[in-house]
């Protein structure tokens, strides 16, 4: 029983998908759903059984009400959200298929979100009851202020004790008002206890590249990540625990999935799964920290165990429409047991 809070913090997004898998310039209309990486974690967390609290900036309007209402319905603790600014974010997703990739585009400049400071939330009260706090790379790159309310969040998260987790989570389209994630990450990376990342992160954020990768040949062999590894912990001692994702693409559909974990002594593998009809791999890497976060809680002083525990929530991801991880602990576990075969529970 896991009874202290995990904290989240950034933007979520109304989320305008294509229908199955129309191109932009096909679709008629849009299907409307709500996510955002920590958001998504939230939710994995709460569908765990843990309290978890999520804290964003939103207009105070319809469209924010849904998204709020939603979220609440879903367990998450939704009372530390402030509200101001004049419209939420979107992005817009085309689902791709075979040999043609997804795309996303970004409806973000100017959102609510993007125009939070520091001061604007009471981290004092926010983590009171709290054991955990996470953020990601997103949300310093929205804007110079988001950057700056994080950076104030986990120093704030650190003062007050807690495990502070970070996904790298580049994204080059965002990083748009003046400063490059090199200049901005390392100031919060070296507050942070949890670094996960994907092949592309350590080497767009801080230069540091796997040996031996192709990450076009659809094929990631973990040995080639323990180096990065190794490096992101020389570069960040603090860190107890560097965690990689490693996603074979092998078409837009069918991808392996797995993950390695460095805890500063041991380098350990999970399983790896073959995912070959994807439904949606939007949201994967969240799902695969939530599932984290939940493993290193739940059975502590066993990081192979959590990891395992990650990488199969994070499969299951890849079979639910939508953002959100819709699954129980339970489900994960069972997948973690070796069933795999998808029969009708009656």
């Amino acid at each position: 029983m896991i009874d202290k809070k995990v904290v989240t913090f950034g933007e979520i997004m109304l989320r305008l998908a294509t229908p199955g898998y129309l191109r932009f310039g096909q679709a008629r209309e849009f299907s409307a759903t709500f996510g955002g990486a920590e958001a998504n974690v939230a939710v994995s967390l709460a569908n765990y059984g843990v309290p978890a609290a999520y804290v964003t900036r939103l207009p105070d309007n319809d469209i924010a009400a849904s998204c709020v209402a939603e979220l609440r319905g879903l367990g998450v603790d939704t009372s530390r959200i402030i509200y101001g600014g004049e419209r939420m974010g979107i992005f817009y997703l085309e689902t791709g298929a075979v040999a043609r990739g997804s795309k996303v585009l970004y409806d973000r400049a100017h959102s609510s979100m993007s125009g939070i400071r520091p001061g604007m939330v009471d981290w004092d009260s926010v983590f009171k009851d709290a054991c955990w706090f996470h953020w990601t790379g997103i949300t310093p790159a929205i804007s110079e202020s988001a950057a700056e309310a994080c950076i104030e969040a986990v120093k704030a998260a650190k003062k007050a004790g807690l495990t502070v987790s970070c996904d790298l989570n580049y994204r080059k389209n965002l990083w748009k008002y003046g400063k490059t994630a090199s200049e901005i990450m390392p100031g919060l990376v070296e507050n942070s206890d949890i670094i996960l990342g994907n092949e592309e992160d350590a080497e767009m954020v801080f230069g540091i590249r796997p040996e031996g990768f192709d990450a076009r040949a659809g094929k990631v062999e973990a040995a080639s990540f323990e180096s990065v590894c190794r490096q992101l912990k020389a570069r960040f001692p603090q860190a107890s625990k560097i965690i990689i994702t490693l996603r074979g693409s092998i078409s837009a559909s069918h991808n392996t999935w797995s993950g390695v974990l460095f805890n500063g002594e041991n380098f350990i593998r999970s399983r790896q799964y073959d995912i070959t009809h994807i439904v949606d791999r939007v949201g994967g890497g969240d799902a695969f920290m939530g599932g984290l976060i939940y493993g290193l809680l739940a059975y502590p002083g066993d990081d192979g165990k959590a990891l395992d525990f990650a990488v199969a929530a994070s499969c299951l991801k890849h079979t639910v429409y939508g953002d959100f991880n819709r699954v129980t602990a339970g489900e994960v576990e069972k997948l973690m047991a070796g069933d795999a075969s998808g029969r009708v529970a009656r």
